[in-house]
Formats: C-alpha cells, structure tokens, sequence
C-alpha cells in the first residue's frame, strides 16, 4: 500500500470511518484514494531486452515479450485494459493480431487482490491463460472484504472466465521467450497465495505486494496473511537471487536486492518490537503509542503511516498466541 493510501486512510479514521463500517465499493474507493482510470496513462521502464515493467493504476505489470508471445505477471483493472494493450504493442518484439492489440497470452496473477488481479475479468475472455498460486485462485472465487485497518473493500467472487485456469502450490516452472521463468509460492506472506516470479536471465523478480516499495507494506491478516511469513517469503526470495539482481515491487519504482534486504530489517526489527510488546502484556493501543516503527520514519514515512501496518502484525501475531 502506498504512502498516498495511507494518507487518505487516515484522514477517514479521524473522520471515524474505521474497520466496523460497511465495506466501500471500488467506485467509492476511487473517490477515497483519488484514483482516475481516463486521466492515469501508462508509463513503461525497460528491464532488459525483452522484459518491461508497466505503471499506472494498480499493481506493476512485469511484461515478457519475445518469439513465443507475452506474457505479464499482474493486471491491474479492466478499465486500464487498453491502454495496457496499447503499451504492450509499442515494445519491440510484440506480435500484433488483426484487431490491433498483442494477443496476451499468459496472465500471471501475483496473489488475489483486486488492484493486482481484476483486470482478469477483461483479458479471461479474450483467451488469455491466467496462472495464480492455487490458495490466490480459492480467494479470487469466494471473493471477501480486504480489511485495509481503516477502510473496508468487498472484492466480488470472479466469474469463471476470470479465474486462473492453471494452479501450482508450491512453483512451476515455463521455458518462455527464450527464458526460464520461475514461479514460486513460499508460503503465507502478504496473502496466503503470494507469487515470487524470477525471470532468471534478466536476475530480475516480481514479488507482488509481499515487497512495497512506496512504504510500509499490507499484511492481509484477516484473510491468512502472516509477519513471520512475509519475512520469511522475502527472505528465501533474496537467496535465490544472483548479485546484481533486479527487484520489481508491488507498487513503486524498480529496485534492488540491497532496498530488499533493508526492508527484511525493517520487517524483522519491527515485528521483534511488536512481539515483545505482547509478551510483555501490552494492548494493540500500548504498542501503537510505543512507536514501534521508530527510526524507519524517513524511509517508509511517519508514524501515522505505519497504524495499519503495526495493527495487522499485532493481529497476525496474536493468532499464533
């Protein structure tokens, strides 16, 4: 989640729109978050040859493009579908089909939520092969309310054209463009369905929004996602990474495996604080006021930044106790 959402977030909270209230729909979180799908455009930045990553609204977009077609891991919305096809078809190598827009081929879903994965329901139809880790798929066709700690959104189950046609549980592996391309689950971290897709030529990975590079990161805890998970899922990311690597996040800009592993330290040293805490018998309100984030202020943004963030460790950790 970025520093913006966090922002508005808490802008809601002092307004007392916290967790029990009735859970927004996408138009209203548009409107909360200042989202705009008409004036939000495209902008792409080359890894290397043949791989690209896509901003815009939502999730970053890793694009694979070669011999055999493309490939993207996340989607973003159904109402950024064509400015996608049209940012896809500028990169060399992309194949155009008789009505203008590149064929996508495989659509890789990084984990369940809806600014990741909702532009599934425009390319599901199309033909497009959707791969996601088997837990992401459950969630995708039960649908749910994501407890953002301040703010509510009732994703809604995907119709079947819009769900992942092939599921893996613990990895899977595509020979693609040229390339090996890993896709692997290492347990519950931001979700229980999270991805690491390592595009082994390029020493590049997408790692979904189990890495944030815009601040502090949303640990969906209601829905089975774990502190000690996340640590661990960054952790065992960053060893299969050679020196050099080159680390896409969630959201923000394209990093590095050193930006990885300070945010594994920060991860580590805050979830120690917070449990700590706990041990220690102190409440959720005790362990906010401790400023546990302490020192990661010019980083990951203030301590107003970091409320959700502290909540949903302390609610992760408490289920274990």
């Amino acid at each position: 989640m970025s520093r913006f959402f966090l922002a508005v977030l808490i802008g809601w909270w002092g307004l007392g729109c916290i967790a029990d209230e009735e859970a927004l729909t996408l138009d209203e979180l548009m409107t909360t978050f200042g989202w705009d799908f008409d004036a939000t455009d495209i902008r792409t930045e080359k890894v290397g040859d043949g791989l690209f990553v896509l901003f815009g609204v939502g999730g970053n977009i890793a694009v694979s493009v070669g011999s055999d077609g493309v490939m993207i891991v996340d989607d973003q919305f159904p109402e950024m579908m064509n400015k996608i096809y049209d940012a896809v078809a500028t990169l060399p190598g992309a194949k155009q089909d008789s009505h203008k827009y590149p064929q996508i081929d495989y659509a890789i879903n990084s984990h369940w939520h809806f600014d990741h994965a909702e532009g599934n329901l425009a390319l599901g139809p199309t033909g497009t092969q959707i791969v996601a880790q088997s837990n992401a798929r459950v969630d995708m066709a039960r649908g749910g309310v994501i407890n953002l700690v301040l703010a509510r959104y009732g994703q809604s189950p995907y119709p079947a054209d819009a769900l992942p046609s092939i599921t893996f549980d613990d990895g899977m592996r595509f020979h693609y463009n040229g390339e090996r391309i890993d896709l692997m689950h290492f347990g519950p971290a931001h979700t229980t369905g999270d991805v690491a897709v390592f595009f082994r030529d390029h020493n590049a990975v997408h790692l979904g929004d189990v890495f944030n590079n815009t601040g502090y990161p949303f640990i969906d805890a209601d829905s089975g996602g774990d502190i000690d998970g996340m640590i661990a899922f960054c952790q065992q990311t960053l060893d299969q990474l050679e020196p050099g690597a080159i680390v896409i996040p969630g959201h923000g800009e394209i990093t590095d495996a050193e930006a990885l592993a300070s945010y594994i330290a920060m991860l580590t040293t805050v979830r120690d604080r917070v449990k700590k805490l706990m041990e220690a018998g102190k409440s959720l309100e005790d362990v906010i006021a401790s400023d546990p984030t302490a020192g990661y202020t010019d980083r990951y943004g203030e301590e107003s930044a970091s409320l959700g963030f502290i909540d949903r460790i302390y609610t992760s950790l408490a289920k274990k106790s």
